[in-house]
This record gives C-alpha cells, sequence and structure tokens, in this order.
C-alpha cells in the first residue's frame, strides 16, 4: 500500500514539474523579437535613406540615380517606389506609410 502512494505522489510531483517547465518556456518565447524594423525617408532624390534595423543608414541615392524618372510623373512618388522595390528584395514588406517615410518589416526566422 505504501508504494502505491509513493508511486501516485512521485507521478504528481513529476508531473507538476513538467507542466511548470512548459509554462515557463511559453513565457520566454512570447518575449522574443519575431520581426525586425527599418525605415525608407524620403529626403530628395539624392539624400533618400534607409534606415537599417542594426541602426546602419544606407543612402539610397546612387540606387535612385539609375532610375530614369518618365515624365508628368511625381518625382516623389516614383523614387519612394524604386526604394521599397530595392529594400522587398532583401525580405522586407510594408508595414505603415507616411508622408515622407515608409516603415518596413521582416521576419526573423528563429
Amino acid at each position: 500500500m505504501k508504494r502505491i502512494h509513493l508511486l501516485i505522489l512521485l507521478t504528481v510531483v513529476s508531473l507538476s514539474v513538467i507542466f511548470w517547465e512548459f509554462k515557463v518556456h511559453a513565457q520566454g518565447s512570447a518575449n522574443f523579437q519575431a520581426s525586425e524594423y527599418g525605415t525608407i525617408r524620403w529626403a530628395g532624390r539624392q539624400s533618400t535613406f534607409f534606415i537599417r534595423p542594426n541602426g546602419k543608414v544606407e543612402i539610397l541615392g546612387p540606387l535612385l540615380a539609375k532610375a530614369p524618372r518618365p515624365e508628368h510623373i511625381d518625382e516623389r512618388t516614383f523614387y519612394m517606389n524604386v526604394a521599397v522595390n530595392a529594400v522587398a528584395r532583401e525580405g522586407f514588406e510594408v508595414a505603415a506609410i507616411g508622408p515622407d517615410e515608409v516603415l518596413m518589416r521582416r521576419s526573423v526566422s528563429r
């Protein structure tokens, strides 16, 4: 009879420890960063820049200079489109759009 009580007690303790471990690991993974963000900021054709998630700033002027703008097309809209497409090739997607900037998001692999 004492063995049955000891076996039940060990089972309950084991299940409690397993449940507690799963709960701790679930809380830890909830704080994991799932996305990283960068910003494209319009500052004219030569000075438009991209702020990368690591804080590095990349001037996009040389890239934009390679794209000839058609006549009767708004300069800012055309070149921001070129910049967004260039950054999208790196796996980013548009997260938000403001008057002079575009927030880009990329999923972080775990």
